[in-house]
């Protein structure tokens, strides 16, 4: 009941509340009213200077990234790019044991220098037994020119002889004519006819055996010739070996055929070296930058255009080169086991060109070699 009662009187009080007499409620409604929203324009008007600074701001972004847009259009870049070089393995020609090796690891020298040293004895006495052959082939020929010069002797001996015979049968054959005439004539005897019948016939013999020797003595000087031919081939071979000789003994001496550096230097003093056996590497000092382009970034890129190269391992210094040459094809058409897209299902890569980047005047005060990473960029416009 008493709870009732308080209600009621509760009740009571609202009602005798004036209509017009405000509430808590209302009193935080006209609050709300009094709060009116700040417009945009006049927190500017009120920060004029931070608003000027960062539209300032917001312009250059805009500019610098515009200028730099314009600007990227006319480079291409890549970051798959080595620094390239001929490099090849020296090697020995000659079998031996190395008496020294002068050069060391990674030293740079001039064409020319003398690298290694192999023990040149072998070879300096296979040259002196060479050299020997060639003077008994000379030796040889020689002996065949006097052989020739006294056998052409005894042809002009034989010829004269022949002349002789000649003569005496001519004679001889008039005398048998004179002796037959007379015994049919019944002057002469027949014993006389019988002996001139005789005496040509000797004569004609001995013509005859003149004749023989003649061609015996030319066939003879024919035979010598030959072998003076024979002699002469001789010569000539020998001397081929002397100078195979002098050839195997220079390649004892181990040279330079460039200026570069020395790497992998395996050569020891008194190792024993087999023909063909590797020495050493060599890096020629004429290197280059192979730069694996996309094929969408050579479109406008041509021999002769510049570009600035970063090298990895010196990241502070930009180094100058040009365009060199653009490979007429993809790098994986001239790969061990290129692509064959005519068998299975096909996926469209897109490929990579290798573009040859020469080195403006290299540098010497740094070490540039082989597979080193670079960054060339390109002014293609």
């Amino acid at each position: 009941m008493a709870f009732s009662r308080s209600q009621s009187r509760q009740t009571a009080h609202m009602d005798q509340r004036s209509p017009t007499e405000p509430t808590a409620t209302d009193d935080r409604e006209h609050e709300e009213q009094d709060e009116a929203p700040v417009h945009f324009g006049e927190i500017i008007r009120a920060h004029l200077w931070i608003t000027a600074a960062i539209v300032t701001i917001l312009a250059a972004a805009a500019v610098g990234v515009l200028v730099w847009w314009l600007n990227a259009r006319h480079y291409e870049w890549t970051d798959d790019a080595f620094i390239d070089a001929r490099q090849f393995a020296v090697s020995s020609k000659v079998a031996g044991y190395i008496d020294a090796v002068k050069v060391t690891d990674n030293q740079r020298v001039s064409a020319g220098d003398l690298l290694v040293q192999i023990d040149p004895r072998d070879y300096e006495a296979s040259l002196a037994q060479a050299k020997a052959r060639v003077s008994q082939a000379v030796a040889t020929v020689g002996n065949e020119d006097a052989q020739i010069d006294a056998q052409k002797a005894q042809v002009t001996a034989a010829e004269q002889q022949k002349k002789e015979a000649d003569a005496a049968l001519v004679f001889a054959k008039q005398e048998n004519d004179r002796a037959q005439a007379l015994v049919k004539s019944a002057v002469g005897t027949v014993e006389r006819a019988q002996q001139t019948r005789s005496q040509l016939q000797q004569a004609q013999a001995t013509s005859a055996r003149a004749m023989a020797s003649i061609e015996a003595a030319k066939k003879q000087l024919t035979a010598l010739l030959a072998q003076k031919v024979s002699a002469e081939a001789n010569v000539e071979a020998a001397k081929a070996d002397e100078a195979l000789a002098e050839l195997n003994l220079s390649y004892t001496h181990v040279t330079s055929a460039q200026s570069g550096k020395i790497v992998q230097l395996t050569a020891a003093k008194g190792q024993y070296v087999q023909v063909g056996q590797n020495l050493m590497m060599f890096v020629p000092s004429h290197i280059w930058v192979t730069a694996n382009f996309k094929e969408t970034q050579i479109t406008d890129m041509r021999p002769g255009q510049p570009v600035s190269i970063e090298i990895d391992a010196y990241p502070n210094r930009e180094f100058k080169g040009h365009v060199d040459s653009i490979q007429a094809g993809s790098g994986t058409a001239f790969s061990l086991l290129p692509a064959e897209n005519a068998t299975g299902n096909y996926v469209k890569v897109v490929q990579r060109v290798p573009v040859k980047i020469e080195i403006d005047n290299p540098p010497s005060d740094v070490t540039l070699g082989p597979g080193m990473s670079v960054v060339p960029e390109v002014k293609v416009r």
